[in-house]
Formats: C-alpha cells, structure tokens, sequence
C-alpha cells in the first residue's frame, strides 16, 4: 500500500504530466502556425512521451493498490514571442519537472517506501535526457541566431524525431 501523502504527490504528478502533454501540444500548435513543421513534429512527440509518462504513474499507483484521482488540467500558454523562445520555455519546463519529480524522490526516501523510490529512478533518469535533449535544441538556435537558413536545418532535423518507444508509452521499464 502507498503512503497516503506519497499517493497524494504521485497523484499530482499525473496532472503535471497530463498538462505538460497540454503545454507540448500548445507549443506544437503554435510551431505549426509559424511554418516550422518539424519542429511541430518535435513538439508533438514530446507531448505523447509525457502521456507515457502518465501510464507509467497510474499504472504505479494501481499496482501498489492505491487511487488514481485526477483534476483539473490548467490551460496552457498559447503564443510565445519566437520559436527561441518556444524551446527556452521548454526547456525551464523540464526543469522545472525535474524538481517535482526529486521532491517525489525525497518524499518516498521520508516516508521509507523504497519501491516508490525505486520506481522514481526511471524517471531521474529521463528528466536529464528530457532537460539535455531540449538544451541542446536551445543551444543550436542560439548559434542560428537571426540568420533564416539556420533556423530552417534546425527545423529539418526536429521532424526527424521518432514516436517515444513503447516502454516511454508504456507502463512497461
């Protein structure tokens, strides 16, 4: 059985997942709207590895006989002021589930549930792959700068992304 208040925080988990898909779908939306099909792409295979992440949580939280409760998803930001600016925002995301999900980590720790704290390291893990992975898009438009050509190679090679893997859709590590 779950701790109660870990049950809670996991709980929460999904619903940031569930809106970072959300926020990654706004963000594809809006990548579309400004010709940039591959990064559209990009964006839209984000959006569907953060629903993996949501299995992997409900389906945690089943398997340990606890309740699944979801809320309210808040709406996302729509417009950003460039396509920069749409990855730089990304990016602060990601770190910023990043910092959730050590707080999960440092709950379960507390509450001596070491398969929750098990069960977290998969996603330690993906959090740096998440946060360098975005990183490195943010690095290359950086360089790109102004210059229009740059920008159109970045574009080419984000629509290169390939769907998340079953075990990234998955309750399956």
């Amino acid at each position: 059985m779950l701790n109660e208040t870990l049950e809670k925080e996991l709980n929460a988990q999904i619903n940031a997942e569930l809106f970072s898909s959300y926020l990654y779908f706004s963000m594809a939306n809006y990548c579309d709207s400004e010709g940039l099909p591959g990064a559209a792409h990009w964006m839209r295979m984000q959006a569907m590895e953060e629903l993996g992440h949501v299995v992997k949580f409900t389906d945690y939280i089943n398997n340990r006989r606890g309740r699944v409760k979801l809320g309210a998803i808040a709406e996302p930001q729509a417009e950003w002021e460039s396509p920069q600016a749409v990855f730089k925002a990304s990016y602060e995301h990601e770190c910023m589930v990043t910092g959730r999900i050590n707080k999960l980590l440092d709950t379960a720790l507390k509450c001596s549930d070491h398969a929750t704290a098990n069960f977290l390291q998969w996603f330690i893990e993906e959090q740096v792959e998440e946060e360098a992975s975005v990183d490195e898009i943010v690095q290359q438009m950086k360089l790109a700068g102004s210059a229009e050509g740059g920008l159109f190679l970045i574009d080419k090679d984000l629509a290169a992304r390939a769907a998340p893997s079953a075990t990234a859709t998955t309750g399956n590590a």
